[in-house]
């Protein structure tokens, strides 16, 4: 006997003493339905272990039961003395009902079996989201296989060990023992589920496609069995790699994309050879022929007559119009044309002329605008003047100032000589002489308090400087800074000595700045940090003997002084090696120190300016500011402008110009002063801001031989004469081409230029 014929001998055993015991009584109906709902419950239960038996094989276990039930219950009422010969009969009953429905379970069962392997067999549509990357992958597979061969396979296609991969249906993690089937699956149907990487970093999963293949592998067709039912069928998609052939279409002229028709999207059907042909150059070509038709003679009409009705309704009545002669039809087709053609070119005169008047507004629009830029250059300039005249602040508006001066000491002094004599003469003169002194007074008191202010930015450039990091750019164009020990301890140094300079800090936060100033200091011992330290025990003891605070300022300056001493020691702070002025190698200093004729000091190279002969000027810069304030008095602001002006142009025109870079400011003022008398060589303006150097021959470079002097009125149109022969007067010419003659002259003198004066 198998199990499953054991387990129903079982139940029905418990069924009967369970019945028995709960319905003593007789009684149809209750004890019918205390039973059936019993064999329900037992029912589900054997379909939980013996894997679901089909319905009617319960119902014939049901009704054995209830006929093995029913006498043993009226046998016990009506007959009492004849239980034990009964209850012989009714086992014997019940055993052959037992093995009738074992029979029937086995036979059952195997066509469960059978039903189960073919259910097994069909396949349904799995649909694998692939996160994080959100790329859907859809397989045909067997609902009867488990989902440790469905990861196996995936593995595969992904190229990836089947054991970091993992697949969750609905949020929760599904066991690989369980197959498709298990998971409520039905065949020809589709489920989703979503599969991750364990270790996405080491094993990350990547589509098998390119993301630009979008047909899937497997489709859902709903396909019509009969009237009314539908079924689904799982259809497998072939991916073809090949490249079709361009077999006609339209193609988009702007995107370019290509658009083929509809019958080359899909294969042709071969139809059989049934030996004729179908297709000729006949049956392909058209034979075009002219033909005469003419109505024969005997052709009648059909009329209304006697016994014959034919209606008039669509009827219509044509009359004869005007008759048109051949002269009168062109002589109306010539007036048509003419008005046509009068029309268009009315039309036409107006666009030329509404084109004019926009050119002509667009025109003067640029000349008011050029000349309002002109007036706003000039304007700023003249502002910017007169605040360097108010609030100097650089060695060139102290020379501006000076310039000035001067100016009106002349004109003071040229008045007096004009206009009075003797005694008088000389009383004025020193009264201007002690107005003139007064002045100077002034502007040296100010530039001693901007020298100062001037001296505190320069110091904490110098500290910025000394803290910054290293920078460079990277082959993709950022900019990356490195900080080093050097820098992080350049910039330690500035953070402190920003506040030991702090003018008014609390009394704990000056000592607390103290402390940190001489640990600081402690590390190096010699004679500086000696000193250092004894001015910081000094402070801390006056403070704290409650001395003002304004009589410790000196103090304070010589502690900032000798701390910025050690900051620009290079043993202290290696960072300042590179920015120091005088090199710690005396060996790089025995060919670049020069004697200065004016303070009789040998100075670096850096301290004298270059010349245009290639050599350094005999005095050093700060002599040479001192003579001119004392003496000459010049300003040349003016000549560094068109200088520089120039040499913005001549960037433009030609990147590889040397000449203009070659001149400097001196040399540009003999070339406006001397040469060019500051004023324009067309209509004399001697307006200084508005006047440029520009090129006399356009095809040719800049040089002090091929130039003029104009105003930027005439500069634009002049670079536009191709010819100077044709656009300017011959005296004019041979005026400009003197001055060019006496420039060659000049410049022939400097080595540095010698060269360029044949080019």
């Amino acid at each position: 006997m198998s199990l499953q014929g054991e387990n129903v001998q079982l139940n029905v055993k418990e069924e009967e003493d369970e019945n028995t015991k709960a319905n003593p009584q007789p009684g149809g109906s209750t004890v019918g339905g205390t039973k059936e709902g019993d064999r329900e419950t037992e029912s589900a239960g054997e379909d939980e272990r013996t894997g679901r038996l089909p319905s009617d094989v319960l119902e014939g276990t049901e009704e054995a039961e209830t006929q093995a039930d029913l006498p043993c219950d009226m046998v016990k009422l009506q007959e009492p003395q004849k239980a034990e010969n009964i209850e012989k009969s009714l086992e014997t009953a019940q055993l052959e009902t037992v093995e009738e429905a074992q029979e029937d379970l086995r036979d059952e069962a195997v066509e469960l079996e059978k039903k189960t392997e073919n259910i097994g067999n069909s396949t349904a549509s799995v649909k694998v989201v692939l996160v994080p990357g959100g790329h859907v992958m859809t397989v045909a597979f067997a609902i009867g296989l488990s989902i440790q061969e469905l990861k196996r396979y995936l593995a595969s296609e992904l190229r990836v060990h089947m054991e970091v991969l993992q697949l969750c249906l609905n949020n929760r993690v599904v066991e690989e023992e369980k197959s498709l089937m298990e998971l409520g699956v039905q065949p020809h149907s589709s489920i989703r589920m979503e599969m991750s990487s364990t270790d996405p970093s080491s094993h990350p999963l990547r589509p098998p496609r390119p993301p630009e293949h979008n047909m899937p592998d497997v489709i859902t067709v709903k396909v019509q069995t009969d009237e009314g039912l539908f079924q689904e069928v799982v259809v497998e998609i072939e991916h073809s790699h090949h490249q079709k052939t361009f077999l006609g279409g339209y193609k988009h002229k702007l995107t370019g994309v290509e658009y083929h028709h509809a019958a080359v999207q899909t294969l042709q059907k071969k139809r059989p050879d049934k030996g004729v042909v179908i297709f000729s150059r006949e049956s392909q070509t058209i034979e075009l022929k002219s033909q005469i038709q003419q109505c024969p003679i005997n052709i009648s009409t059909q009329m209304t007559g006697i016994g014959c009705y034919i209606s008039c309704v669509n009827d219509k009545v044509v009359t004869p119009g005007k008759y048109i002669t051949a002269d009168e039809y062109h002589d109306r087709r010539l007036k048509a044309v003419i008005c046509l053609q009068s029309f268009a070119r009315s039309w036409l005169a107006q666009q030329v002329v509404d084109q004019l008047r926009k050119e002509r507004s667009r025109r003067l629009a640029w000349l008011e605008l050029q000349e309002r830029r002109r007036k706003e250059e000039k304007e700023e300039q003249l502002r910017d003047r007169r605040q360097r005249w108010m609030n100097p602040q650089s060695k060139e508006d102290f020379n501006l100032l000076y310039h000035a001066l001067e100016r009106w000491r002349n004109e003071e002094e040229q008045q007096i000589n004009m206009s009075l004599r003797g005694a008088e003469r000389k009383e004025a003169l020193c009264s201007l002489l002690a107005q003139e002194t007064q002045l100077i007074a002034a502007i040296g008191c100010h530039r001693i308090a901007i020298r100062t202010s001037n001296y505190e930015k320069a110091i904490k450039d110098f500290l910025d400087k000394t803290a910054a990091p290293h920078q460079w750019r990277a082959a993709d164009g950022r900019l990356i800074e490195m900080d080093t020990q050097h820098t992080i301890r350049a910039r330690e140094h500035r953070d402190l000595y920003n506040n030991i300079s702090l003018s008014t800090p609390g009394k704990e936060q000056r000592i607390h700045f103290l402390m940190t100033l001489k640990h600081t200091v402690k590390e190096n011992d010699c004679q500086l940090t000696q000193d250092i330290m004894d001015l910081i025990d000094k402070e801390v003891d006056l403070m704290a003997r409650g001395v003002k605070t304004h009589h410790l300022e000196g103090l304070r300056k010589r502690i900032c002084t000798l701390f910025l001493q050690y900051i620009k020691t290079p043993a202290f702070n290696p960072k300042v090696a590179k920015l120091l002025k005088v090199p710690q190698n005396p060996n790089q200093l025995r060919n670049d120190m020069f004697l200065c004729r004016g303070c009789h000091h040998y100075l670096r190279s850096a301290d004298f300016t270059v010349s245009a002969s290639g050599g350094l000027n005999d005095r050093c810069q700060h002599c040479s500011t001192l003579n001119n304030i004392a003496r000459s008095r010049d300003e040349f602001s003016l000549y560094k402008n068109i200088l520089s002006r120039l040499r913005a142009n001549e960037q433009g025109l030609n990147k590889e110009a040397k000449i203009p870079f070659l001149l400097q400011v001196e040399d540009m003022r003999y070339l406006v002063k001397v040469l060019w008398a500051s004023r324009s060589a067309i209509n004399g303006s001697i307006d200084l801001y508005n006047l440029v150097f520009v090129r006399w021959v356009r095809q040719k470079d800049w040089s002090p031989w091929n130039c003029i002097l104009l105003s930027k009125e005439e500069t634009s149109a002049h670079l536009e004469v191709e010819d100077i022969h044709k656009a300017y007067e011959t005296t004019f010419i041979r005026w400009v081409e003197h001055k060019h003659t006496i420039a060659r002259q000049h410049f022939s003198q400097i080595p540095v230029m010698v060269k360029y004066l044949d080019s």
